[in-house]
């Protein structure tokens, strides 16, 4: 700036034809200065918005492994989690460093060694966060930054710190990108209540954290420690909210990630619940009509009554194994076998489809009861199954009074175990399930379920 201040003034206005060189060369020099400080900003910026950027993806693609979510759910994590916790983490931020110490000042943005560390502590401990701070500042060492390792370390530590010091774990997934914003409102509460917002705490940790790196880079020699702008003036402000950013953006992924995890299991949870309630519909309306059965024979059939007494106690073990959503057929037609004679035509292949436990009992009742019964001389029941192109087909059938069409539209309502079975079939499939009801009055009943056949893995699933 001196040379050029120090340009001949005269030789200048003769060279333009401009009486008043001086006013020129200052919009000059203004409009360069500009332009060299522009520059500068706008890579400044762009490297800010990519840091962000790469500690949001690598946070997106580590929540896609089924390992670090489970890992993220358990809020109290025992030893082997915690390995798991630092071996997902720490070969992104290893590959990072690398990158910028390879690809030289373009490739700034990829070290994250720094939040990292913290991130580590604030999730794993302060174990966790010091050695995975040192081991992903490896390659920074070998290139003899000989402050990257002691800060990504005492990065880690504090993590871990204020891990240890907030009473509510679930406290640390309330920092996220804007929690700068409840400052005037955590700073009123401490005032007027003497009760800390723990969200804060990460907060000012990230701030001390880059305004001590920037300390370190600008007091010793600039090799002995990475900083993307060390430099105190006001661009410095930029470069802090983006450590922010970096350590918050993770955290709000990571969060949402075990928010949809708590409303699967409270899903499934409720699934469960409804499937209990359910069966219990069932259960007690089988055990009374099995009870009014015995009590009529006891008077008349002694040893039928007997007979009954002991199917009843096969049943009723079958009854107490809750646990089985599902079973394989084979023994669903064992439980009907104990329960009634029934004709049936099975294909052998279809044994081995597994189907709800309980499905086929009801509806046998009720053809039993509603169809037969009612009709003098006895009936027969036929039970038909089919397998074909992954769709288990059940039919079954009775050539008993039948249904009045004034019935048929009431059917799902006014009783308990076709209506039962519908909700069931419901729950467990969707929309993925058939059940249909044909009826001739003075001919029989035909109830036809087409469900998709589940393979013998689902025995796992309970």
């Amino acid at each position: 700036m001196r040379s050029i201040a120090g340009f001949d003034a005269r030789a200048a206005a003769n060279a333009t034809g401009f009486t008043s060189s001086g006013g020129l060369i200052s919009f000059s020099l203004r409009r360069r200065a500009k332009m060299e400080t522009a520059t500068p900003i706008r890579d400044l910026l762009f490297t800010l918005l990519l840091k962000v950027g790469v500690a949001s993806s690598i946070a997106a693609l580590l929540a896609r492994w089924n390992a670090f979510r489970r890992v993220l759910f358990t809020e109290e994590r025992d030893p082997d989690q915690k390995l798991k916790l630092m071996l997902f983490m720490t070969p992104a931020l290893i590959v990072g460093v690398t990158l910028r110490l390879v690809g030289g000042p373009s490739y700034a943005f990829a070290d994250l060694s720094l939040e990292g560390a913290f991130l580590m502590g604030l999730l794993g401990g302060r174990v966790v966060g010091p050695i995975g701070g040192a081991l992903i500042t490896i390659p920074a060492l070998i290139s003899r930054e000989w402050l990257a390792m002691p800060a990504a370390s005492t990065a880690g530590l504090l993590g871990g710190l204020i891990r240890q010091a907030i009473p509510n774990k679930e406290d640390l997934w309330n920092f996220g990108p804007f929690t700068f914003l409840n400052i005037p409102k955590a700073t009123v509460k401490l005032l007027r209540k003497a009760e800390l917002s723990w969200e804060m705490a990460p907060l000012t940790t990230c701030i001390g954290l880059e305004l001590g790196r920037v300390a370190l880079v600008e007091a010793t020699k600039p090799k002995w420690l990475f900083a993307i702008d060390a430099h105190w003036d006001w661009w410095l402000g930029l470069t802090v909210i983006a450590t922010l950013m970096s350590v918050a953006s993770p955290l709000k992924i990571w969060n949402n990630t075990r928010v949809e995890m708590n409303l699967e299991r409270h899903q499934q949870l409720l699934l469960k619940a409804r499937m209990d309630a359910l069966s219990s519909q069932i259960n007690p309306h089988f055990l009374f009509n099995t009870l009014n059965t015995v009590s009529a024979l006891i008077r008349f059939d002694p040893d039928s009554a007997r007979g009954v007494v002991l199917k009843l106690s096969n049943i009723l073990r079958r009854l107490l194994r809750k646990h089985e959503t599902f079973v394989p057929l084979r023994e669903e037609l064992q439980f009907i076998d104990d329960y009634l004679d029934i004709v049936k035509q099975i294909d052998d292949a279809a044994l081995e489809a597994f189907v709800p436990s309980m499905l086929l009992q009801p509806m046998v009742e009720n053809c039993l009861k509603h169809g037969l019964a009612p009709k003098l001389g006895g009936g027969k029941i036929e039970l038909r199954t089919t397998s074909h192109e992954g769709r288990l087909r059940i039919e079954i059938e009775d050539n008993g009074v039948g249904i009045s069409e004034e019935k048929m539209p009431h059917v799902y309502v006014e009783g308990i175990g076709l209506s039962n079975v519908r909700e069931r079939l419901r729950v467990l499939y969707g929309a993925d399930f058939h059940l249909d009801i044909q009826s001739r009055p003075g001919e029989g009943t035909v109830i036809r379920i087409e469900i998709p056949e589940l393979v013998s893995t689902i025995q796992e699933v309970r």
